[in-house]
């Protein structure tokens, strides 16, 4: 009997070193180094290591909207654009709110695309937040070292989207949605001039969607643009409409400063600054 038995251990202790080299001799996972260009070593410090972001900028199926016909981003406007969203977004919150409310917050995936992506009713997408976790930017190809070009396809987009992850994560006063009750058109918004929609008290036609898309309107509209514009547009608003949109803007204000202690015209005057310095700076140079 005890023949037997050592017999059997020592043939499983040879089953089991035998399985152990096999295994240590050669994976089944490629453990290699990944190749990375200068532009991808520009990322992991910029990016990766001090907000946890991995920005994508090669087409890749599984993160690409399959409805639409896209095009990848130009590798030159995909570091310009990498840079401009870095200084003018990342740092701008950075500078405002702290690294640490940057870090924890900000979406960890960033997709760069490089054609637009159009929608049935003729109007195009200028970028998506999925869940809080990732944004697309389309329209890469375009790109043009304009302000005001750069705030309309790209930083509204952006301070818009992350206006939804700071909402869903913490909820705004209800009684926002209750002062234009009943006066959101869902999207028939592709169909009101900024005028209409500024004279029934909405910031501009898309705000026009739904609360979630008013709410942060304000918010995008208001950083990406100087007081003057903003003073036109309660202007164009009439009294009826200037008075709905400082309404909204009071609870906008509040819930920045109550639920994220954000000041928000600090926050404006960051990101203006910063717009102004677009023009003096390499965004080729890595």
């Amino acid at each position: 009997m005890k023949k037997i038995l050592y017999i059997l251990i020592m043939a499983f202790i040879g089953f089991s070193t035998s399985c152990t080299e096999e295994e240590l001799d050669e994976s089944i996972f490629d453990t290699s180094e990944p190749q990375r260009n200068e532009f991808d070593k520009w990322l992991l410090s910029n990016y990766v290591y001090p907000y946890n972001i991995d920005l994508k900028y090669r087409m890749e199926d599984i993160e690409s909207d399959m409805n639409y016909e896209l095009v990848p981003a130009d590798l030159g406007n995909a570091v310009r654009l990498s840079k401009l969203v870095k200084y003018l977004w990342l740092e701008a919150y950075d500078e405002v709110a702290g690294v640490d409310f940057t870090r924890t917050y900000v979406p960890k995936i960033i997709h760069l695309v490089g054609s637009p992506a159009y929608q049935s009713n003729g109007s195009i997408t200028l970028g998506t937040a999925e869940g809080g976790l990732k944004v697309t930017l389309y329209l890469v190809n375009w790109l043009e070292i304009d302000i005001d070009f750069l705030n309309y396809f790209y930083f509204k987009t952006m301070h818009h989207e992350f206006g939804h992850i700071l909402h869903q994560t913490k909820k705004f006063d209800p009684d926002f949605q209750k002062i234009s009750d009943g006066h959101y058109v869902g999207g028939d918004w592709v169909n009101k001039s900024l005028s209409f929609a500024l004279s029934e008290g909405f910031i501009s036609p898309y705000s026009m969607n739904e609360v979630n898309e008013d709410f942060v309107e304000i918010i995008a509209t208001f950083v990406t643009n100087t007081q003057a514009y903003w003073d036109d547009l309660l202007k164009t608003a009439g009294a009826n409409g200037a008075t709905i949109i400082n309404q909204k803007f009071d609870v906008v204000q509040k819930y920045m400063k109550n639920s994220w202690n954000i000041d928000i015209y600090e926050l404006r005057d960051v990101v203006q600054r910063r717009s102004s310095d677009i023009y003096s700076i390499n965004w080729d140079n890595l």
